[in-house]
């Protein structure tokens, strides 16, 4: 009686194993692997060995054997799907799909995403999200605009939010792809939100050096040019942003730190200084005047900011001086920051001074955080010396 036909998977592993000889013995090795913990049903063990096969430096090579990633999924993963975890299913389909033709990997997403559902019900919920993300970042790169302003805004945004405590990559995958679609809209604010946000479900440590330079410029620019963002400590505090020190765009981060101390001597200087590379970048050349205004606004925080919190009442003179203005553009500054809420108070036009009520919580750098801290220390002493004082009169009263 002859032999039983291998299977699909078998006859995929056996062929790949064989093509490996020409290839390395550590691939040969790995494959070797697959397919004992394949035989042995090992499914989270075989997961785990199938992420190594399709992710950096192997996938290279994998992409050499017989069908490439493609023909690893079809020959080992898909016959296992209704076993694997269904979101590390999603991930080594979305790695499978980066060595595919746009369509071809979109076809390819979208038919595995639907058999992740059939097959896992409401515990596909999370990978069809991450897959999701993906398709619309391949359509984002198509050309599609609105059908990725219709994921970014609606369906995918509602999809993730909807989840109670969704895996970082699926977070991360989203908003990844949002901060590439603002970007190619040129929302500045939109973009340094997302990028943000991405950075909160990623370590920066595992991505590209040339990956980390690109955004940590992007975000730089979106933070000078973004309507309404006046807080650049958060992205200072990154250590993604340690990728320009020392590089072709350190004056980038030099620029960073004026606007986030508000210092518009030292942006004035750096404006002189590096004129060539600021004019090299067009939307910073065309919002001149925009920057002008924000870091003139960010001088008046910083300002209110050394003042004690009792005592927030600020002369219109003593503002146009440190803000080089006149006492009539002191006021629509004012009239601005009062505007998009930055501060809260009254203008008196009479007395000629601004009395400050509230300021718009900051995150603070370190050395801003130490001046504070000075400041309480101050506050501290003061609430002592008002404390002995009344105990000396309560014991002579006494």
């Amino acid at each position: 009686m002859p032999a039983a036909a291998p299977d699909a998977g078998t006859a995929y592993l056996d062929a790949a194993i064989d093509a490996a000889r020409a290839i390395d013995d550590e691939t040969r090795e790995l494959l070797i692997e697959i397919g004992d913990l394949r035989t042995k049903k090992l499914w989270h063990e075989l997961t785990l060995a199938i992420e190594r096969a399709v992710a950096a430096p192997m996938n290279a090579r994998v992409a050499l054997l017989p069908g490439g990633l493609r023909g690893m999924y079809d020959g080992v993963v898909r016959e296992a799907e209704t076993r694997f975890n269904p979101l590390k299913t999603a991930h080594v389909a979305v790695a499978v799909s980066d060595a595919l033709t746009g369509e071809e990997a979109v076809e390819f997403l979208t038919e595995t995403s639907a058999r992740l559902v059939a097959a896992h019900g409401d515990d596909a919920r999370e990978p069809g999200v991450y897959v999701a993300a993906h398709v619309t970042l391949l359509r984002l790169v198509a050309g599609d605009l609105e059908y990725a302003k219709r994921a970014v805004t609606e369906g995918d945004k509602e999809a993730l939010e909807a989840l109670p405590a969704p895996d970082p990559s699926v977070s991360a995958a989203y908003h990844y792809v949002a901060s590439r679609y603002y970007k190619v809209r040129e929302n500045y604010a939109e973009f340094y939100k997302s990028g943000m946000l991405y950075l909160a479900y990623v370590s920066c440590e595992m991505l590209p050096a040339e990956t980390r330079a690109a955004l940590s410029v992007d975000l730089c620019l979106a933070a000078l040019l973004g309507e309404n963002v006046y807080n650049f400590a958060e992205l200072l505090a990154h250590p993604i942003v340690e990728s320009l020190n020392d590089g072709p765009f350190a004056w980038l981060m030099d620029v960073v730190k004026a606007f986030n101390e508000g210092d518009l001597h030292e942006y004035d200087q750096l404006c002189v200084k590096h004129a060539a590379a600021l004019n090299a970048q067009p939307a910073l050349v065309a919002n001149e005047r925009r920057l002008r205004e924000k870091i003139t606004i960010l001088s008046l925080l910083q300002i209110i900011f050394k003042l004690p919190a009792e005592h927030r009442e600020i002369s219109l003179s003593d503002i146009a001086v440190k803000t080089k203005l006149t006492t009539d553009g002191v006021e629509y500054l004012l009239m601005k920051a009062l505007s998009v809420h930055l501060i809260e108070g009254i203008i008196d036009q009479v007395e000629s001074k601004v009395i400050v009520t509230w300021v718009q919580p900051r995150v603070l750098l370190r050395s801003q955080i130490a001046e504070l801290a000075g400041r309480l220390d101050g506050w501290i002493e003061k609430v002592s010396a008002v404390e002995s004082n009344l105990t000396d009169e309560i014991a002579v009263a006494a």
